[in-house]
């Protein structure tokens, strides 16, 4: 009987990253993916003849550079082409809000709309720098676990208490980011409304929440945590699509020994006494490993993939509960044109700077809230956020020439309507966020060629994202750090033996980033230096 030491299911970014590191150490890996290709969500489709579409996510920055470093993924085609400016935001009024990499450019575009604004922008960035750095470290740690009351976990715990101590006068900031709400901290530093529901953007994206809701500001410093070839807060476009990136992570880990097969479902995770043991495939062939790690989210692993009888009540009954609340729908667009804005007369023929960032219809923090109140009353917005990018003026291959692609990412839609279905809503929605861009750009609608419409129910079906929640589970703080995926089992592992977890439901969480998987391969091979111990 052919055995590997490890299996991973599911082949996403963070499995990839988890097989590639183990393989390096030595470890015989086969990594199952349910799909026709590997990177779950990030993922590059032609789904219109010459054009390649990121199905899915659609922007990197947050991705480690150390594992970038490690797995020599610029030698596997892995490259970001950056974005100046990063965004671009239209107003009813006829003006627009520009802003990027540039402090000073930024400060003379806010001036436009406030002076004083426009002075405190550089202290709000640098508070911001100062405090992500604070946290960054983290990202790579395994949480302590302060609820088992081992001294050991306590003082690991106390040692990251003491990165926030070294903030000084910045650390209530930092509390406040860290549990707060976004439009609360904006309010403080800010006055002009199109900064403010710009900046805003940044904190609600995917979430089940409006700017504020408490927990939102976490988000806000994660456009200054990211970098782009050693630029900090520097978003960019995968270069030939976000699918590049995974099968980039798929090449280093096969030069590295590893096994990987597409179109391999896997129906559930064999467990012997308390021990996992292989999978089964949705063929009903079976697979033996000494370990499993798996990169689906935690209730689909424990409660679908192994079962409730395996686990102790207590820890189901929290599986349950995991909150995968999200309102999110992402529209891929075909266009023979790129828009043109009312903000921007006489703009050319070709790309002009409103064209390389994120376009944002999100014109004032009121706009926001409004937009989630509808989707907490079960309607998708009537006046929705939109967040759209096209890649195809960064990136020329991903569109056929003279042609355009864009990504609209839209806030908000629930999971489950007061009335009706998605069958019935999913194009009545995208054509009311296709006129919300029209007020802006008109034409645009003219020039589309064709669309995908991606609701939160096709988001789970498609890409296994339970509740279309795109971060395997809320970034909320009762889900963060010591809390992700449960409390007491933050270290990757699992109450069954040989059972890991190494996707985004881990910390440090979603987005493109490759930590999951990263802080999962170090504890697993930890766990080999110790003899692969029981968990007590």
């Amino acid at each position: 009987m052919l055995t590997w030491d490890v299996i991973v299911v599911g082949g996403g970014h963070n499995g990839l990253v988890l097989a590639a590191y183990l393989a390096r150490a030595g470890e015989r890996v086969l990594v199952l993916e349910a799909r026709d290709r590997v990177g779950g969500a990030c993922t590059t489709e032609e789904t219109w003849a010459g054009f390649k579409v990121s199905t899915a996510a659609y922007v990197v920055s947050l991705f480690r550079p150390e594992i970038v470093r490690d797995l020599e993924l610029a030698r596997h085609g892995y490259a970001v082409l950056r974005r100046d400016p990063s965004s671009f935001t239209p107003l009813p009024d006829g003006r627009s809000l520009t802003l990027g990499p540039d402090l000073a450019r930024n400060q003379r575009e806010v001036a436009r709309f406030s002076e004083r604004d426009a002075a405190r922008l550089p202290g709000y960035e640098a508070q911001l720098e100062r405090i992500a750095r604070a946290i960054e470290p983290s990202l790579l740690e395994t949480p302590p676990d302060p609820f088992s009351g081992r001294p050991r976990e306590l003082l690991r715990l106390a040692r990251m208490g003491a990165r926030l101590l070294r903030l000084g006068a910045d650390g209530p900031a930092a509390v406040e980011i860290l549990t707060g709400a976004a439009r609360d901290v904006l309010d403080r530093w800010f006055e002009s409304d199109a900064l403010k529901a710009t900046l805003a953007t940044d904190a609600i994206i995917g979430a089940w929440a409006s700017p504020s809701t408490p927990g939102t500001a976490y988000v806000l410093f994660h456009h200054v945590m990211g970098e782009v070839d050693g630029a900090r807060g520097v978003w960019g476009y995968v270069r030939g699509g976000m699918g590049a990136l995974p099968e980039a992570i798929a090449a280093a880990a096969r030069a590295a020994g590893a096994e990987i097969r597409t179109g391999a479902r896997v129906a559930r995770i064999q467990v012997r006494g308390d021990a996992a043991e292989g999978v089964v495939l949705e063929d009903g062939t079976e697979l033996y490993a000494k370990r499993i790690a798996s990169s689906a989210d935690a209730t689909r692993t424990l409660l679908g993939l192994v079962g409730e009888e395996h686990l102790p009540p207590e820890v189901a009954e929290r599986a349950r509960r995991i909150d995968y609340a999200s309102g999110s729908v992402k529209i891929n667009v075909a266009l023979s044109a790129l828009p043109r804005f009312r903000a921007v007369p006489g703009g050319g023929a070709g790309p002009g700077p409103e064209h390389r960032g994120t376009i944002h219809v999100a014109p004032s923090l009121d706009y926001l809230e409004r937009a989630f109140d509808d989707a907490r009353a079960g309607l998708p917005s009537r006046a929705p956020v939109l967040e759209c990018t096209l890649p195809s003026v960064v990136d020329e291959s991903v569109a056929p020439a003279g042609k355009h692609l864009m990504s609209m990412f839209v806030q908000y839609a629930p999971f489950r309507l007061a009335q009706g279905s998605w069958d019935e809503e999913r194009d009545r929605f995208a054509d009311r966020c296709f006129a919300a861009l029209e007020e802006y750009a008109p034409g645009f609608t003219a020039a589309v060629l064709a669309r995908e419409v991606l609701a939160p129910p096709d988001l789970e079906r498609r890409f296994g994202l339970t509740g279309g929640n795109i971060f395997q589970g809320a970034m909320t703080l009762p889900q963060l750090f010591s809390m992700r995926p449960l409390p007491g089992f933050a270290d990757y592992r699992t109450p069954i033996e040989n059972l890991y977890l190494c996707g985004a439901a881990t910390h440090p969480g979603g987005g493109v980033m490759g930590a999951c998987g990263y802080n999962a391969a170090r504890e697993m091979l930890r766990d080999r230096r110790r003899g692969w111990p029981r968990r007590p």
